[in-house]
């Protein structure tokens, strides 16, 4: 698509938006403080961005029982590997760039904790023993080194109105994770054949 005003140095860009409150830059950290590891550890949900070599990116979804992310000092998040679909494209980015973004929630919460970082893979025992669920011990974890950490305002989640059950769309006219894997994949299965595959795998390869 065309289009013909396009903002393409930050000059531009600052006309539009202004310079940041520097309340909002002295926010950043170096270091995780009490207030980003209470934030970890009762998050039971985050998001990882990485991106390869080429710069492409990608995010992915993680998620475990409330502090599945361990702080291991205030400058060190490990993140357990659970059962997926062996894309494994965190990894393999992070085997060519190792610089990666997270983004913890809370549920309820409205504000959320960015942490940005660099991280490697890593298989030591006495780690992946400590992100053990229901007896079952990661095979690797990603380790980040934190660069900066800061929380983010809760506009998005207010705006959003994602925590508010009462605003959630309607899901009927949604097509399910079931048919559009049929579609996109070309799978020759009914949509009830792929829903059983998916809730077996659900319930048999959580961990």
């Amino acid at each position: 698509m065309d289009f013909v005003e396009e903002i393409v140095t930050e000059a531009q860009l600052r006309e539009i938006t202004g310079e940041p409150n520097p309340r909002v830059l002295k926010k950043q950290l170096s270091v995780l403080d009490s207030h980003c590891l209470a934030f970890i550890a009762n998050s039971p949900f985050m998001l990882i961005s990485s991106g390869d070599a080429a710069g492409r990116m990608d995010i992915s979804p993680r998620g475990d029982p409330p502090g599945f992310v361990l702080a291991l000092d205030e400058q060190t998040l490990a993140i357990p590997d659970r059962p997926g679909n062996r894309r494994s494209d965190t990894f393999r980015n992070v085997l060519q760039n190792p610089n990666v973004g997270t983004l913890f929630l809370i549920p309820g919460r409205q504000d959320t904790l960015r942490v940005n970082g660099s991280a490697r893979i890593v298989k030591d025992q006495w780690l992946r023993e400590r992100m053990a669920v229901n007896g079952k011990v990661p095979e690797i974890a990603l380790v980040v080194t934190v660069r900066e950490a800061f929380l983010h305002c809760p506009k998005s989640i207010i705006r959003s109105k994602l925590w508010d059950a009462d605003a959630w769309p309607a899901l009927d006219a949604l097509p399910t994770f079931a048919q559009a894997m049929i579609e996109q994949a070309g799978f020759e299965k009914s949509v009830e054949q792929m829903q059983e595959l998916i809730d077996r795998d659900s319930k048999d390869r959580l961990y």
